[in-house]
């Protein structure tokens, strides 16, 4: 079980979790041990999930969005299998924890009159200063 917030939590059907060997560091441990993780949540089947925070989680998530609704996410950082999974597993709850937040709805303001007034007068000034600069006929 993965604990997210004090409300939710996911339950352990819910992740998967593979390993395989890492490139990198690690000398012969390299060839030997698997100690890169990829974490597979299936987030569109989650029940401890809204389906608000599921769309948000969807953006944020991007390409590690499967089709068919899951994240998948990739650590091979350290030499250490358990630490690349406690770092996995602290990524995918930090990304929950980013759509659990709602956007503030944005209110869209007047402008003030004053601002208004500027604009106009300085499109009015650009528009004199471009007229300005035709070709000259002569008379």
């Amino acid at each position: 079980m993965l604990h997210i917030t004090n409300d939710i939590a996911l339950q352990d059907w819910e992740l998967s979790e593979s390993f395989m060997r890492a490139s990198g560091p690690g000398g012969q441990n390299v060839n030997k041990v698997a100690t890169a993780v990829e974490l597979r949540f299936e987030a569109a089947r989650s029940p401890a999930l809204t389906p608000a925070v599921k769309s948000r989680l969807k953006r944020l998530a991007g390409r590690r969005w499967t089709k068919d609704g899951a994240i998948l996410m990739q650590c091979d950082e350290t030499r250490s299998q358990l630490r690349n999974r406690e770092l996995v597993r602290d990524r995918l709850a930090e990304l929950i924890r980013k759509a659990l937040v709602a956007p503030k709805r944005r209110i869209a303001t007047k402008p003030t009159r004053g601002s208004v007034k500027r604009r106009l007068d300085s499109k009015k000034q650009r528009s004199a200063v471009k007229s300005m600069r035709g070709k000259i006929t002569p008379e």
